[in-house]
């Protein structure tokens, strides 16, 4: 009896080994796989966007939404900065015919490993900072996107999920309007958005399910539309991205300045109002 209490004891002590050692290299595996996913949304791209509005709850009977677009375009993804929890990636369009092409500089994404210091969307160009626990943001990676002059526009915090040879992220995030609309509207102030990212294959998604509402200071929020967006990354070859390429190469010091600057007005840890 006793010979057979020290084998039990000597198999789980053995297994509880094995399970801790097996943890481990799982949860290492998934920080690489999170990374890898993210990486991934580099290189050269056609882009198909597309936008629509869906629903609309508007009293006034002579409402109009806004009109269905469908565009599609070159985009070179440059990966700025790559370590162990950020991970920095400039997009840059690239427009009009191969002898007259334009480059234009469009969004920039950060992703930020267990980030604590986030900022939120409220109105008028103003961004509210907010502190995180180490538990809230725990495994969790933070995407903060900012404008075409680097300053910022929004973020979300989720856990990246890899099944089935597929990686998913998706958070919820306060933005400021979309410049496709911030021209044309103004009965809305706040784009409530639900990003949505699929990266698989030869290409990534970008899937948005987004409420355009009305916010005024001590009320509650007034939902004015629904909207769906769609953005279809489909990767080809880099030869066809070379313009981009040197664009950056040749703007690349000024632009560094910026975004420095800009990574110092974040890291105070205030408010920030525009």
């Amino acid at each position: 009896m006793k010979q057979t209490i020290q084998i039990v004891l000597v198999f789980l002590l053995t297994c509880g080994s094995v399970f801790s050692q097996s943890t481990m290299k799982e949860a290492l595996t998934k920080i690489d796989l999170d990374r890898q996913a993210i990486k991934g949304m580099c290189g050269c791209y056609q882009v198909g966007f597309n936008f629509a509005e869906t629903f609309n709850y508007s009293i006034d009977s002579l409402y109009k939404p806004s009109k269905v677009k469908q565009e599609k375009a070159l985009e070179w993804v440059q990966l700025l900065e790559y370590d162990e929890d950020k991970i920095v990636m400039q997009h840059l369009l690239i427009v009009g015919p191969k002898q007259s092409q334009m480059i234009v500089k469009h969004w920039r994404q950060d992703w930020l490993f267990e980030n604590q210091d986030g900022y939120t969307y409220d109105t008028d160009n103003r961004w509210n900072y907010v502190s995180y626990t180490a538990d809230q943001v725990k495994g969790k990676w933070t995407q903060r996107v900012a404008q075409v002059d680097d300053s910022p526009r929004y973020e979300g915090t989720a856990t990246w999920v890899h099944i089935d040879g597929k990686s998913s992220w998706e958070s919820d995030a306060d933005a400021p309007l979309p410049r496709r609309e911030h021209t044309t509207r103004n009965d809305y102030n706040v784009l409530v958005r639900t990003n949505h990212v699929l990266v698989y294959n030869d290409l990534w998604i970008h899937d948005q399910d987004n409420k355009k509402v009305i916010r005024r200071n001590g009320e509650t929020d007034v939902l004015l539309a629904q909207e769906k967006g769609h953005n279809v990354y489909k990767k080809i070859e880099d030869e066809k991205c070379v313009a981009a390429q040197n664009w950056w190469t040749e703007n690349r010091e000024h632009w560094d300045s910026v975004r420095g600057e800009w990574n110092e007005t974040i890291a105070k840890k205030e408010d920030i109002v525009l």
